[in-house]
């Protein structure tokens, strides 16, 4: 179990201001890493992509994975696509 604190987490006490990145059971979080992951995701999901963009696509995906596992995010919301889920499941 995570302890928590008496208050909801802010995002400053995550990463302080003027602070890019944290470590997460020895990955290196950078800030911004689940907004590039959402964004890249939304972009995997489309049909009408080039298959070199998807490569690309599935290579950022892959690499931000870890890190999501590791702050929690796949524990709290599920991957409604089943190709991208399956994609995650891989990794």
């Amino acid at each position: 179990m995570i302890d928590q604190p008496p208050r909801p987490v802010r995002a400053e006490d995550i990463l302080a201001d003027g602070v890019d990145q944290t470590d997460l059971d020895g990955l290196s979080a950078r800030k911004g890493t689940v907004a590039a992951f959402l964004r890249n995701a939304r972009r995997w999901v489309e049909p009408d992509i080039a298959g070199s963009e998807r490569a690309l696509l599935t290579e950022a995906i892959a690499r931000a994975v870890p890190v999501l596992r590791a702050i929690g995010l796949f524990d709290v919301l599920e991957v409604r696509d089943p190709a991208l889920r399956a994609l995650i499941d891989a990794c």
